[in-house]
């Protein structure tokens, strides 16, 4: 036999949640564990834009043969635009190349796989905490890596002296892998001032900067959530940058993400580009292109554009308005200062809860948490935040 031998693998600790939630008959159950956003309803709507965008590709669309390898260059324009601006000299300077990917996750994963192919480094530092599935894509791209400490327990923040320190032991040659905002699963971001310590750090000691940037607008702005992006850019001749659509466009299903690398030379990033088409080629062949036309028409129609934009930020509004209600009606609870909570950014929420509380809140109330504490803010609304309260409450007083 051949297959006789395998092991039965663990469940995702985020998908094996959902399906925990599913199955469980308690009426006033509560799922904040998946990162997918819901609105005050509890769906995951379809944007306004995207529909208009896709009635319009149902009207002109003429073929379905393949993309490109890269996917349309349209598209890796306005991704790049996105990233660094439209005004940006990286981009007239054509030292940028984008494909797209399946996804952030895809994009990640190509990225870690150009990396290896090409022995442009063998380690990579991850923060600690951060997705889980950093560590997984490291590891099955054949990179090895490193952990470097970001939140601090004590305060709720990050901890910046902690982590400059341990990167200061990174070995010229190795890469970064940083959030770009909206960290998961702390939703604590650097400031300004820190990012710029981080660019100096990075360009000092020739290490390489590897950005996830799943969720631009989910923070303070489509503008304000590029600038740790762009700051580093500033200052490091070469990075990568994997950004996704599956939040800011709702567009989780579709599988809609892009890597941009930043060559020093518009001649080395031509290179770059001939053999990442072969990364891309042995993955996956080309793109899914019903996705990436979505987003190439809703940012290339000012209407369109205009009107993501505006949905974009009532999204964004409705999660800070819950993290505000979320730490109001903890205190009036008697559970404790949630204040850090409003000062987190994006969709989740390092709630500081045990992992024998969040167990409580599962078992006892139906309340499904990551074991970690992380919650998905998104998944709060009027009609659900007392009953999280007055569980939340309970386990933290008992």
């Amino acid at each position: 036999m051949f297959f006789d031998h395998i092991e039965m693998a663990p469940a995702d600790p985020i998908l094996g949640l959902t399906d925990a939630y599913k199955n469980d008959t308690n009426p006033n159950k509560i799922n904040l564990g998946v990162g997918v956003y819901q609105n005050e309803d509890g769906i995951t709507p379809v944007l306004d834009c995207v529909k208009q965008a896709e009635k319009k590709l149902l009207d002109t669309e003429t073929s379905k043969s393949y993309l490109p390898i890269t996917g349309l260059p349209e598209y890796g324009r306005l991704v790049q635009e996105l990233v660094f601006g439209p005004n940006s000299d990286i981009i007239a300077n054509k030292r940028a190349v984008t494909c797209h990917c399946p996804g952030g996750t895809g994009a990640l994963r190509i990225g870690a796989d150009f990396l290896k192919q090409q022995q442009v480094v063998k380690r990579v530092w991850i923060s600690d905490p951060t997705w889980a599935n950093h560590y997984q894509i490291a590891t099955v791209a054949g990179l090895k890596y490193e952990r470097y400490p970001y939140y601090d327990k004590t305060t709720h923040g990050l901890a910046f002296d902690a982590m400059m320190a341990c990167l200061e032991q990174a070995e010229e040659g190795d890469a970064v892998l940083f959030h770009a905002c909206c960290h998961n699963p702390t939703g604590i971001d650097p400031t300004v001032e820190q990012w710029e310590q981080i660019a100096d750090l990075l360009n000092r000691k020739h290490l390489l900067p590897f950005m996830d940037f799943a969720y631009q607008g989910f923070g303070h702005g489509i503008e304000e959530d590029a600038q740790g992006v762009r700051i580093i850019a500033s200052r490091c001749p070469e990075m990568l940058i994997a950004s996704s659509f599956s939040k800011n466009l709702g567009l989780y299903n579709e599988r809609v993400g892009a890597l941009t690398i930043v060559s020093a030379t518009a001649e080395a990033a031509a290179t770059v580009l001939s053999q990442l088409k072969i990364a891309v080629r042995t993955a996956i062949s080309n793109p899914p292109a019903h996705g990436e036309k979505i987003v190439t028409t809703v940012l290339s129609d000012p209407q369109l554009r205009a009107r993501w934009e505006e949905e974009l930020t009532e999204m964004c509004t409705r999660i800070r308005e819950m993290r505000v209600l979320l730490a109001a009606k903890l205190k009036a609870a008697g559970a404790g200062d949630f204040d850090f909570v409003v000062e987190q950014n994006g969709m989740f929420s390092f709630s500081g809860l045990e992992k024998a509380q969040v167990e409580r809140l599962k078992k006892e109330f139906g309340i499904y948490i990551v074991g970690s504490g992380r919650i998905c803010v998104a998944g709060i609304n009027h009609r659900n935040i007392d009953t999280l309260v007055n569980a939340i409450a309970t386990v933290i007083k008992d």
